[in-house]
């Protein structure tokens, strides 16, 4: 599928709840009578410390938050009112989660800690020290009771909640701090993890060695995500190297390098239900891509400093973004008459 996207580039304006940039998305040019119009409208901004992971609830309007200074905070964005906000640790919590179908969020701090809360209550549910350094990333399995931690200790653990949170396999082979770790769509037995040694590497939860290794940037990788293709998995990884990759999980072969960033590349996520790649790097810019063409279609910039997080989710046309100075959340909105955002996202998968 073939994408255009013309741009309206005006600046951001940093005083309004509310602004407006305009991406227009459509196939083939024998089919441009389908040409929708996407605004993205801001819809959130709240300021706050440093935001290192954002997370958004399936069923409830909720936008959780971690804080460098170890504080959770969470949001509703339809009443922009902050539901609860409570101290987790007095070191900076990088990686939290929502564990939806138990009620719970989880979270993994430099203090070594994972601890797990009540996300109605704030009671702790459990504490536990898992690593032997700093806990970069957590990351919940779809459907059994798995949870993966990612650490500075270049191990990447897997407990089960089930068995007291006992941790039933360790993953090494990483020769740095590991960034970030993700479970595949296609095949939830297998997850994904990004790491300053410049790879990002395939497991099995079956196996404690990787089963590949993707080895292209030149320096340390610091996030990845998956997105689907049909049924093709791809990877998109952020770098220091100032790009962005997108990787062919069945090949094993890097299909596209994403340049624009002038700084390092910390956050990345593909939109789950619009043909849309975003990064966001330390210069603060958020860079919006064709999934299909890869073409730079718009930059965002809040000034709100770095850009740590980014937090989306399938069956919402939201995205989250975490800052040095504060979250934002923008949204995808139609213009164009008589084309919603589910039609828009069937017809994706349907030129796949």
């Amino acid at each position: 599928m073939e994408i255009c996207m013309p741009i309206n580039h005006k600046k951001p304006l940093q005083s309004s709840l509310f602004h407006c940039q305009t991406l227009q998305f459509c196939s083939s040019p024998s089919s441009l009578k389908w040409a929708p119009v996407l605004d993205i409208e801001k819809e959130l901004l709240q300021h706050s410390e440093r935001v290192k992971s954002v997370d958004l609830h399936p069923k409830e309007p909720w936008l959780l938050a971690s804080l460098y200074s170890g504080t959770l905070c969470i949001w509703n964005y339809h009443s922009q009112e902050l539901v609860k906000s409570f101290k987790v640790a007095e070191s900076p919590v990088r990686s939290a989660k929502f564990i939806p179908r138990k009620q719970w969020i989880v979270t993994g701090a430099d203090d070594k800690f994972i601890r797990v809360f009540d996300n109605n209550t704030s009671e702790k549910i459990a504490e536990f020290e898992a690593h032997t350094d700093y806990i970069r990333s957590v990351a919940v399995h779809p459907t059994l009771p798995y949870l993966l931690s990612a650490s500075d200790d270049m191990v990447i653990k897997l407990w089960d909640w089930e068995k007291g949170w006992e941790c039933t396999q360790m993953f090494k082979g990483h020769a740095h701090y590991v960034m970030q770790v993700a479970f595949s769509p296609k095949d939830s037995n297998t997850f994904a993890s990004a790491s300053l040694d410049g790879t990002i590497k395939v497991w099995n939860l079956s196996s404690s060695d990787p089963e590949f290794t993707l080895d292209g940037h030149s320096k340390g990788v610091n996030c990845i995500d998956y997105f689907m293709r049909g049924s093709k998995p791809y990877l998109v990884s952020g770098s220091d190297d100032h790009t962005a990759k997108v990787w062919d999980c069945e090949t094993k072969s890097c299909v596209q390098t994403l340049e624009g960033h002038t700084n390092n590349v910390s956050a990345v996520c593909v939109h789950p239900e619009l043909p849309i790649i975003i990064t966001g790097s330390e210069e603060g810019n958020v860079h919006f891509w064709g999934e299909a063409t890869y073409r730079l279609e718009n930059t965002l910039n809040y000034g709100l400093e770095r850009v740590w997080a980014f937090g989306c989710m399938k069956g919402s046309n939201r995205v989250v973004i975490g800052y040095d100075k504060g979250t934002v959340m923008v949204k995808f909105v139609s213009s164009h008459s008589g084309v919603s955002m589910g039609s828009l996202a069937k017809e994706k998968e349907k030129e796949l």
